[in-house]
């Protein structure tokens, strides 16, 4: 059966109520100021910015953010026996929640679920340290080093896990239908598994509302709302 595999950025998920970041009304366009909090140098240099970080991770939608219907209408898909694997850029953990297996989802960036300390990589849920700043840490340490806590996310400045990237490599090699969802495809090495598909013989459909590098390299592009679009294009190919 065909292979389908869907890269997943941050416009899947706007209709969760998590902001983008580099659309018309993304976060970086209407807050430049607010990179340096998800920006590895700056995070570990500058306890100020650790604060300010915490408190946007408190006060995020995130927490409250349900599954959509982009999100369910793939989670359908792979139901109906399609096989089906999902590469996200998204650290929110949403295609999950939908009813999406776990080991049918590459998080390219890691997962905003849970925290890492960057001394002695313990991890623990994210829910947990953000108890401890409702409780008054402003910038809480890791329980068991006192080293400098981060989300388990992969921040700007730092390198993506080189296995995860190896495992969505493969699925964009073997794939036979790629579909770039909500996504600039301007950020690499994420981009660039497009052209890994394409090249290696898949059918590409791009569907973002702005154009992105690798319209030209597309079967098919998108520009309609990914909360109707993406159910109806996967309707056809179940």
């Amino acid at each position: 059966m065909t292979l389908v595999a869907v890269l997943s950025g941050a416009g899947v998920s706007t209709d969760s109520g998590i902001p983008d970041y580099r659309g018309p009304q993304g976060l970086w366009r209407k807050d430049p100021e607010a990179e340096k909090l998800v920006t590895y140098d700056f995070y570990m240099a500058d306890p100020d910015i650790r604060r300010r970080s915490w408190l946007m991770r408190r006060d995020a939608g995130a927490w409250n953010a349900e599954p959509n219907a982009a999100h369910r209408a793939v989670a359908a898909l792979e139901r109906s026996g399609t096989p089906v694997r999902v590469i996200t850029q998204n650290v929110d953990g949403l295609h999950q929640r939908a009813g999406l297996s776990a080991r049918k989802v590459v998080e390219l960036h890691g997962t905003a679920r849970e925290v890492v300390c960057t001394r002695c990589h313990a991890r623990s849920d994210m829910e947990e340290a953000l108890a401890r700043v409702e409780a008054g840490e402003a910038d809480p340490p890791c329980s068991v080093c006192g080293g400098v806590l981060k989300p388990a996310t992969v921040m700007f400045g730092e390198r993506l896990d080189p296995r995860v990237l190896a495992e969505a490599m493969a699925i964009a090699k073997a794939s036979e239908v790629f579909i770039a969802v909500g996504t600039t495809l301007q950020v690499q090495p994420a981009a660039s598994l497009a052209g890994v598909a394409v090249a290696h013989g898949a059918r590409l459909v791009v569907m973002n509302a702005e154009p992105t590098p690798y319209d030209e390299l597309a079967e098919e592009t998108v520009r309609e709302p990914i909360g109707t679009a993406l159910p109806a294009l996967l309707a056809r190919l179940s």
